[in-house]
C-alpha cells in the first residue's frame, strides 16, 4: 500500500492470479480498515498545502505523470494484460486512454475560472470561486484497471483534492504500477494514497463513515454504488457514480447492414464483453436482419480466445467463474425460451482454455422481453439480437430498461440520427459510433446508470465547490 508517501507492507497479503490459465501473478498487501483510517488523514493533513497550490503546480505534475506513463506503456499493458487478462492490444489502448485523463486535467487544472455577477444594490458585489472539496475516497474497478483510476485521480489532484484509492481486488498490481509514476512524477507525501484489500466493505464503511472524507466517488456495479450512496447519505457527502449498463444497439432500415454488423462486434465483445458501455441489446430492423446476422456471424467466428499475450487472440478470459457461470445461464435461459443460437453458446475447455475462464464469443437471435439477457447486463462476450418494424416501437424498447449508460444508432438518414439522440435516455449516445469516449468528453449515465460526470470539464466540476462571496463597498 502506499499511504503518506510511504510504501507499506503487511503480515497479511492476498495472491492475484492470472484469469487466463490460473496462475499466480503476484501478491498485493491485504489492508484493515485501520489503513484505510491511516490513508484518510494522511490525506486530511496534506490537504491544506495541496489545495492551496498553484494550479500551474499541480498541471506540471500531472503532465510529468503523463509523460512517465507513456514511456511506461508497454510494460503497464503487459502487466495489465497477466493480471486482467485482455488481449495485449487492448491493453495497449487502454495505457493510452488512461494517459490522456492526465494529460487532460493537467491543462483543465488552469482552467478552472470563477465568475462575477452583477448585484442590485450598487454597494454590492458578488464573486463566485470554485475549490476544491477535500479528501476524495475512490474506488475502482477490475475491468479498466488503469484508466478508471487516472478517470479518478487526475480530476482530483488538478482541483487541488487529496484522494484514498481502494482498487479492485481482482486487480490491485495495475494500481501499485500507477501510484510508482505519481510518486516518480513527484506527488507529495500525504496527497494520493493507496490501499489494497482482499475484501472491500471494511474499506468501504470508513470511506463512507469517515468525517474527513467529503466525496466518494466509485465506478462498479449499480447494487453496490446503491449501498455506497446510501451509507454516505447521513453525511450529505458529495457522491460520483458511474455504475452498470444495459445499452442498446439499433441497426434501422437505411443503415448498411453489413457495416453496422461490423461495428456491432466490434463494441459487443471489446474486452470480452466486459464494459459497462457493451452493447446488451441489439435491435435490427427486420427487413435487414439476414444480412446482418450473416455478417456477424461471420466476423464472431475468426474470433480467437486464449492468453492476451499472444497476438492472434481477440478474445480474452472472463474475470472470474462467476462471472463464467452467469453468462451460461442468461444464454440457456434464452435459449430455453425460444432465442436461436447462431455460434458459440458454450464455455471453451479445450487445451489451455481449461485452465482459465473462458466462454465462446456468442450470437443468439429471436431475443424477447420474457428472457433475462433482456433486462439483466450481461457483461460477457454474448450478442443478443432483436427484430423490430418501426421507430417507435424499437426506441420504446430502448428505452424500457432501468439503466442509461449508453445507447448507439446506425443509420444514413439525419433526421433519424436527431430524433433518436434526443429520444433515447442514456447519457451516452453514439451515432454510427462504436467509441463515443474520449478525457475531453463527458462520461456518465441517467437514472440507474450513475450520478455525475467523468472526463471533460464536468468531470473537474465534481471535486469541486461553489463558494459565493458577496462584498459591501
Amino acid at each position: 500500500m502506499y499511504i503518506n508517501g510511504i510504501w507499506k507492507t503487511s503480515e497479511g497479503t492476498f495472491a492475484v492470479f492470472n484469469p487466463a490459465n490460473g496462475n499466480k501473478v503476484g501478491d498485493a498487501v491485504d489492508g484493515s480498515r485501520a489503513d484505510a483510517r491511516e490513508a484518510i488523514d494522511a490525506a486530511h493533513a496534506a490537504f491544506p498545502a495541496w489545495s492551496s497550490s498553484t494550479a500551474y503546480a499541480r498541471a506540471d505534475i500531472l503532465l510529468k505523470a503523463y509523460s512517465l506513463m507513456i514511456e511506461q506503456k508497454q510494460a503497464l499493458a503487459e502487466l495489465m494484460t497477466t493480471e486482467q487478462g485482455k488481449p495485449l492490444k487492448a491493453a495497449l489502448n487502454e495505457v493510452q486512454y488512461a494517459a490522456d485523463f492526465l494529460r487532460w486535467f493537467a491543462e483543465e487544472a488552469k482552467r478552472n475560472y470563477g465568475e462575477t455577477i452583477p448585484s442590485a444594490r450598487a454597494d454590492q458585489r458578488f464573486m463566485v470561486r470554485y475549490q476544491a472539496i477535500g479528501v476524495v475516497a475512490a474506488i475502482t474497478p477490475w475491468n479498466y484497471p488503469i484508466s478508471m483510476i487516472t478517470r479518478k485521480v487526475a480530476p482530483a489532484l488538478a482541483a487541488g483534492c487529496t484522494i484514498v484509492l481502494k482498487p479492485a481486488e481482482a486487480t490491485p498490481l495495475c494500481a501499485q504500477a500507477v501510484f510508482k509514476i505519481l510518486e516518480e512524477a513527484g506527488v507529495p507525501e500525504g496527497v494520493a494514497n493507496l490501499v489494497t484489500c482482499e475484501d472491500p466493505v471494511e474499506i468501504g464503511k470508513e470511506f463512507c463513515s469517515n468525517k474527513k472524507v467529503k466525496k466518494i466517488t466509485f465506478t462498479g456495479s449499480t447494487a453496490v454504488g446503491k449501498m455506497l450512496a446510501a451509507d454516505a447519505a447521513p453525511q450529505l457527502k458529495r457522491v460520483s457514480m458511474e455504475l452498470g449498463g444495459h445499452a442498446p444497439f439499433i441497426v434501422f432500415e437505411d443503415a448498411d447492414p453489413v457495416h453496422a454488423a461490423k461495428g456491432a462486434s466490434l463494441v459487443k465483445f471489446l474486452n470480452t464483453g466486459q464494459a459497462c458501455i457493451s452493447p446488451n441489446r441489439i435491435f435490427v430492423h427486420r427487413s435487414i436482419l439476414d444480412s446482418f446476422l450473416k455478417t456477424f456471424t461471420a466476423r464472431i467466428e475468426k474470433m480467437n480466445a486464449g492468453d492476451g499475450m499472444s497476438a492472434t487472440t481477440s478474445i480474452g478470459p472472463l474475470v472470474n467463474e462467476a462471472a463464467v457461470d452467469k453468462v451460461a445461464t442468461q444464454v440457456e435461459d434464452a435459449l430455453n425460451k425460444g432465442a436461436k443460437l447462431h455460434h458459440g453458446g458454450e464455455r471453451l475447455l479445450a487445451g489451455d482454455l481449461s485452465k482459465g475462464h473462458f466462454y465462446a464469443p456468442t450470437l443468439i437471435s429471436d431475443v424477447n422481453d420474457e428472457m433475462r439477457i433482456y433486462r439483466e447486463e450481461t457483461f460477457g462476450p454474448v450478442a443478443a439480437v432483436i427484430p423490430f418494424d418501426d421507430y417507435d416501437e424499437v426506441i420504446a424498447m430502448a428505452n424500457d430498461t432501468d439503466f442509461g449508460l449508453a445507447a448507439y444508432v446506425y443509420t444514413n438518414n439525419l433526421s433519424t440520427a436527431m430524433r433518436a439522440f434526443e429520444a433515447l435516455n442514456f447519457g451516452i449516445i453514439g451515432i454510427n459510433d462504436i467509441n463515443p469516449t474520449s478525457a475531453a468528453a463527458p462520461f456518465g449515465g441517467m437514472n440507474e446508470s450513475g450520478l455525475g460526470r467523468e472526463g471533460a470539464r464536468e468531470g473537474l466540476a465534481e471535486y469541486l465547490e461553489t463558494k459565493l462571496g458577496g462584498f459591501s463597498i
